[in-house]
This record gives structure tokens, C-alpha cells and sequence, in this order.
């Protein structure tokens, strides 16, 4: 009869042991962020590759770009010949932004589904994760159940891929397969505008949300210069206002702030 290995001995001479109070990294292979924030709080300091990435949103399209075009600027650095596959974009990817971003849109794939077919985008996703050319994942499936989720989180990690899965807030109260789940909001603060609230990780709960500052640097530097021309302007007319300087701030200089940037990154 053999005799019971102590546990207290064992565990720590396991490699694949994971402790729930600690974050997990062992044999974790991850794609930089591309921000130090985030890298800190995630399993193997940064996104999973081989796992789903659950992402819960208010409004789809508004906010994800800024989270994940670094690291998809990064994998498509690593394998240029690679792709990065949309299924179920809500809007049409807008180039000059995810150019000035350092995104080839060449190699991205979007791939829609007549009236929002739930079970189509399922069967493209799934497809997509099992193509050799393909280096990434991105989905939009607002139907989706749990029951999806876990097909699609066994096939990104049977071929190693890199899994995004974006949903609605509603889905926050649903259970999931996904290793990392996170809720997505925006914020108008100097410091950064999103907020990452991390639901799910391999690890201690995370009490406080990650605040990012995800605008690439040329757009926060000619944000930055069109502030300090409107606190100018203020000063020289008077007292304007605070509500109509910011507001001049955040939709017309903005615009002209992205277009300039896409324009500095073409030349």
C-alpha cells in the first residue's frame, strides 16, 4: 500500500501547480500588452495565447481597439504573413486609425454574417482559430452562451491562438469558461481614458480597476497642444465657459487631431 504524499511537501515541487492566492504564470505563454498597467495584473504579464479573452462592453466598437491594437501590432510584426481574423465587426475598421496605430490592415480579414447569423459567426470563428494562417481572433458574438464559449476556448488553445470575444455588459451575471474576463469602460480623465475592471484572472480578485491611457503618443501630444491653445484663447476672451472648452476639446480637435496622425504616420 502506498503511503499519501504530504501536500504541503508536494505542491511546491510541482511545476503546474497553481495556488488560487497567487497570480498564475507557470508555462504561461503571453503577447505583451503594450501596457506596463495591465501586463502587471495578468497571469504571465500580459494576454493569454491559447485561451479566450472574454471582453464585456456597454456599446460595442467604441473601446476595444485601443485595448488590443498594440499587441495585435506586435503579433503582426512577429508573422507578417499572418492574419488577423474580424468576424462580426459591429462597424467597419476605420484604416488611417489603425494604421497610426502600427496595424497592417492588409493582413486583417473581416468576415460578416447575413442579418447577424449567431450560429454562422460561430462556425467562422471556430474555423478561423483552426487555420494555420491565421495569428489571432477577434469576435463579436452578443448571443453567445456558455456552452460556445467553451468549444471556442478548447479550440484556441488546441491551436494556440490568440482569442478575443467581445460581449454585452448584460452577459456580466452569465457564467464563463473564460480564463480572463474583463468589463471595458471609458473614462474623460487626463490620466487615461479607459478603465479595465478585471472580473476573472488566475488569481486574487482585483479590487480596483486598471486605468489606461490608450491614445497613441503623437494624438496625446496634439490633444495636449490643442488644450493649451483653448486655455489660451479662454484667457485672452474672457471667461468662456469650462463646458464649452472641454466640449471643444473632445469632438472637433479630436477629429483633426486623429486625421493629423494618420496623416504623420503615412509620411
Amino acid at each position: 500500500m502506498l503511503s499519501p504524499i504530504p501536500v504541503n511537501r508536494a505542491l511546491p515541487d510541482l511545476a503546474h501547480v497553481w495556488r488560487a492566492g497567487e497570480l498564475g504564470s507557470t508555462s504561461l505563454q503571453t503577447v505583451d500588452t503594450g501596457y506596463a498597467a495591465l501586463n502587471d495584473v495578468l497571469p504571465g504579464g500580459g494576454w493569454p495565447q491559447g485561451a479566450l479573452i472574454e471582453v464585456l462592453q456597454p456599446q460595442a466598437g467604441l473601446h476595444e481597439w485601443g485595448l488590443i491594437a498594440p499587441a495585435l501590432a506586435a503579433t503582426q510584426l512577429a508573422s507578417p504573413d499572418q492574419l488577423v481574423v474580424l468576424v462580426g465587426a459591429p462597424y467597419l475598421p476605420f484604416g488611417p486609425a489603425l494604421g497610426a496605430r502600427q496595424l497592417n490592415m492588409q493582413r486583417l480579414l473581416l468576415v460578416q454574417a447575413k442579418g447577424g447569423d449567431g450560429p454562422a459567426l460561430l462556425w467562422a470563428t471556430r474555423e478561423a482559430l483552426q487555420c494555420a494562417d491565421v495569428a489571432a481572433v477577434l469576435a463579436w458574438l452578443p448571443e453567445v452562451r456558455s456552452a460556445h464559449l467553451r468549444r471556442l476556448q478548447m479550440a484556441a488553445q488546441a491551436h494556440h491562438k490568440l482569442l478575443f470575444v467581445f460581449r454585452a455588459l448584460s452577459a456580466q451575471q452569465e457564467s464563463s469558461p473564460a480564463p480572463l474576463r474583463l468589463l471595458l469602460e471609458g473614462t474623460e480623465g487626463e490620466a487615461g481614458n479607459l478603465l479595465l475592471h478585471v472580473l476573472k484572472r488566475r488569481g486574487p480578485p482585483l479590487a480596483l480597476p486598471v486605468l489606461l491611457d490608450t491614445r497613441p503618443a503623437r494624438l496625446a501630444a496634439l490633444l495636449a497642444a490643442s488644450r493649451e491653445r483653448v486655455r489660451r484663447q479662454r484667457e485672452e476672451a474672457g471667461a468662456l465657459p469650462l463646458a464649452a472648452v472641454f466640449s471643444s476639446v473632445s469632438t472637433r480637435e479630436v477629429h483633426h487631431a486623429l486625421d493629423r496622425t494618420a496623416s504623420l504616420h503615412s509620411h
